[in-house]
């Protein structure tokens, strides 16, 4: 029952690092029938094309040996050097054919998945032995699956077989009068004329089965929303966490600005929700921000600047715009030079007891 709970609160689509995390395992899509039409299908490219060669490099030396068996010495050495002679011309003779087909044996796993390495397929598992598991396997959906994929292929190759022989059947009972050489030839023609038409039909069977076998895989990789919360804790962090971190990062920065203000020259607010500090010299390019922020940190800037007889310059636009366009220890951006410089003289004035007014 626990296993049908947990099968049934598997709703969720897997996310990216689920997917990967199963392939590192070896869990991939893997379908049989695609590997089994590629290695068809690449053995009737071999016979429709190097049947000639393979015929020749292997007819040629057994002529030879025919013709000139009665100078072969029969002593140990002779008959290694003979055997080993033989095996070389069989390679020859069949060593690209046989190439060719592991390359289509193994691009019949490359196109359904990336190249895996993983021996956890390898490492002993209970369940593989036990008697549920095995019920399941022999009686579940995938059970019935290949039997329906098994019956349709014995059909599918049967009618097949007939609708391809059966219009041939006069002929192939005068092949026995038929010489060798042609004879090779006309059977070559009409099998592969029949393992085309088998992979054709194969190539349906393919198609089916490992959309079927994607299914059952994307199926196993559901989460559950508790499997999807501890996998966000172990990728993203724990939120709690996080949050506390962010108000540590807060609160060192909140400290670092309130010690930058009173070496501010000027506080513009908003009057009570905004507060910007900066700072400007002579020679400097622009001024820079040191402190900015609403609420109770812009009371805060306020307090201090007080204390420290910074210019506090209530100007609402200013404040704002400033706020929200330059960061701390930024210089200001150009947009606002010019009023800025209208505060930063008004402040300079004052203190040079010049101006008697506020801005």
């Amino acid at each position: 029952m626990a296993d049908e709970n947990d099968v049934s609160d598997k709703t969720e689509d897997p996310t990216q690092k689920r997917l990967d995390d199963a392939h590192e395992r070896g869990d991939v899509v893997k379908s049989q029938e695609i590997n089994t039409w590629f290695v068809i299908a690449g053995g009737t490219l071999v016979l429709s094309t190097f049947s000639g060669s393979i015929g020749g490099g292997i007819l040629s030396p057994l002529r030879n040996l025919i013709a000139n068996a009665w100078m072969i010495h029969t002593d140990g050495p002779s008959l290694l050097a003979l055997a080993q002679s033989l095996g070389y011309a069989l390679i020859a003779a069949m060593g690209v054919p046989f190439l060719m087909l592991a390359l289509a044996a193994i691009a019949g796993n490359m196109v359904q998945h990336r190249l895996v390495w993983s021996g956890e397929s390898l490492k002993p598992k209970f369940s593989k032995i036990s008697p549920a598991a095995g019920a399941k396997r022999i009686f579940g959906k995938q059970a019935a699956a290949n039997f329906a994929k098994g019956l349709f292929k014995l059909l599918a190759l049967g009618a097949v077989m007939t609708a391809i022989v059966w219009p041939e059947r006069h002929r192939l009972e005068s092949m026995v009068r038929f010489d060798p050489a042609a004879l090779l030839g006309l059977t070559t023609g009409m099998t592969v004329h029949l393992m085309g038409s088998v992979v054709a039909m194969l190539a349906v069977v393919a198609i089916a089965d490992y959309l079927f076998q994607y299914r059952q895989w994307f199926e196993r990789q559901k989460m559950s929303l508790r499997e999807m919360k501890e996998e966000f804790k172990q990728s993203e962090g724990d939120p709690h966490i996080k949050g506390r971190i962010r108000q540590l990062r807060q609160a060192r920065m909140k400290k670092r600005m309130m010690a930058a203000v009173p070496k501010a020259s000027v506080v513009i607010t908003n009057p009570t929700h905004y507060a910007v500090a900066l700072s400007y010299e002579r020679g400097m390019s622009a001024p820079i921000c040191v402190a900015k922020g609403i609420d109770t940190i812009a009371l805060k800037i306020r307090e201090v600047a007080g204390k420290h007889d910074i210019p506090i310059v209530e100007n609402v636009p200013l404040a704002r715009a400033l706020y929200a366009t330059v960061d701390i220890d930024d210089e200001i951006p150009v947009e606002h030079y010019h009023a800025v410089a209208e505060v930063i003289g008004y402040v300079m004035g004052l203190k040079r007891g010049v101006f008697a007014r506020r801005v």
